[in-house]
């Protein structure tokens, strides 16, 4: 299927591209959730060595050959991400924000077993897997939804002046959009059109916020981090989306 084909590569694509930039920039904006892990003995080295194999899991799965391997990869790669999110939680349960960077990683996670899932649908644990993917996608949905609400001043900043009626509205309405997109996936009623949507308004952000990000200031590590993980996040949405 060429959506198949076209989701594999925003969702490799966007792993290549950060994967490259978090190896260029060992900062907080590119390691994002991996600096717990930088703290540990050997920690730098098991930080680039997962960056270097999203980035091979990332190229992997653009051809059929070694899209099962690679989806593999991935799985195990976004697993560990997630799992580093988990002592900030713990650490800080009253942090929003420590749900919110967990459920950005866990959807990526959750975007790779729906594609290793495709690749083994014959497999038994497939179906398991297909619904691990929805229930946690539209989870992890529900958080961006609070995310918007809880950040509303800074979700405004971001919609851009141009777009007419007004900031607020689109705020609004995009943080509508999200709620309906995780009402739908958990309940799986039109679920996969519902990720379709919201992948595509996700291509949108990317288009429209953080492309020109990028372009008024290109030296700042955080816009091409967000501009890589806002991809990602559509790309595994989409990805969800094929394995139904």
């Amino acid at each position: 299927m060429k959506t198949a084909l076209y989701g594999r590569i925003v969702f490799g694509g966007s792993a290549v591209l950060f994967g490259a930039i978090a190896l260029m920039w060992h900062d907080a904006d590119t390691w994002q959730s991996l600096h717990r892990i930088l703290r540990l003995p050997l920690g730098t080295f098991i930080g680039e060595a997962l960056m270097v194999a999203l980035i091979a899991g990332g190229i992997g799965i653009l051809f059929a050959r070694t899209l099962r391997p690679a989806s593999t990869v991935l799985v195990v790669v976004y697993a560990v991400f997630a799992l580093a999110c988990v002592p900030g939680i713990v650490a800080a349960p009253r942090v929003f924000g420590q749900y919110d960077g967990f459920s950005e990683q866990f959807c990526l996670f959750c975007g790779a077993i729906a594609l290793y899932a495709i690749t083994n649908a014959s497999a038994a644990p497939s179906g398991t897997l297909r619904l691990v993917a929805r229930v946690g996608l539209g989870l992890c949905t529900i958080a961006f939804t609070l995310a918007q609400v809880i950040y509303f001043s800074a979700t405004v900043s971001l919609v851009p002046k141009w777009i007419p009626p007004n900031q607020s509205f689109w705020a609004i309405l995009t943080t509508v959009a999200f709620a309906l997109a995780a009402v739908a996936m958990l309940i799986n009623v039109r679920a996969r059109f519902a990720m379709r949507l919201m992948a595509a308004m996700l291509v949108i952000f990317g288009v429209v916020v953080w492309v020109p990000a990028l372009v008024a200031t290109p030296q700042s590590h955080g816009n091409w981090s967000e501009f890589a993980l806002n991809f990602l996040i559509a790309g595994a949405t989409w990805m969800v989306a094929d394995a139904l």
